[in-house]
């Protein structure tokens, strides 16, 4: 899916003819239509938007402290999860990838994630700074794709790839309720995905910046 969060996709993927065809009536062009959203890829997108009030339903039953609900709240992240490695690859090996994806896509992945650090931050198990931070990095850098997008695509990164999973580690381990060792472990984690947050954000910043310039110059340049 594109833009979504570095972690699973750098680059806008083509559309074959034949599914723009049926689409759109041309042989090229994003896929459009109510028949390019009902597939796969885009309803895994959808699931993942519905997992987050569930999610947040099961986070905060019982006051947010019963182990058992939390723990049935880390398997409704962890589905979400899962969704959003296979969304993404899904769509470009179909060649689905369509503008609802493209905007659907990184709003589950914002909404799942931020809902479960604004939440665990109201529950006092994680500190607000480090919500803070990660929530304005994510919303940022989306932002900022969204501001080249026209010109150039921010492809991922390795960095960025590490980086969501171990936010993703980092806070499916805040859900559950842990002590001794692994409460230690996560701590240690959610240090590392704070680190990698920010230093990720730089350079995509960077990067949105070069790549821009460089768009931008080549319009003018096609313009003369």
């Amino acid at each position: 899916m594109t833009p979504g969060p570095e972690g699973r996709t750098g680059g806008v993927a083509p559309v074959s003819a034949g599914a723009s065809a049926s689409a759109s009536g041309s042989a090229s062009g994003p896929v459009t239509g109510l028949g390019s959203l009902w597939n796969i890829p885009n309803m895994l997108t959808i699931l993942r938007l519905l997992i987050v009030p569930v999610f947040a339903a099961l986070l905060l039953a019982d006051g947010g402290h019963d182990p058992k609900w939390r723990s049935v709240a880390w398997a409704a992240f962890a589905l979400a999860m899962i969704t959003d490695l296979f969304d993404g690859e899904l769509a470009r090996r179909m060649n689905l990838v369509s503008d609802f994806c493209k905007i659907a896509d990184p709003i589950a992945d914002k909404a799942i994630m931020g809902t479960a650090l604004v939440a665990l931050s109201a529950l006092g198990d994680l500190p607000w700074w480090v919500t803070i931070v990660i929530l304005v990095r994510e919303v940022g850098i989306t932002l900022m794709r969204f501001w080249v997008i026209k010109l150039a695509v921010i492809p991922a990164s390795r960095g960025g790839k590490i980086k969501t999973l171990t936010q993703g580690i980092a806070v499916g381990m805040y859900v559950l309720v842990l002590t001794g060792p692994l409460a230690t472990l996560r701590a240690w984690l959610m240090a590392a995905a704070v680190i990698l947050t920010v230093l990720t954000g730089l350079d995509y910043i960077r990067q949105a910046v070069v790549l821009r310039r460089a768009g931008t110059a080549k319009v003018k340049a096609a313009g003369a």
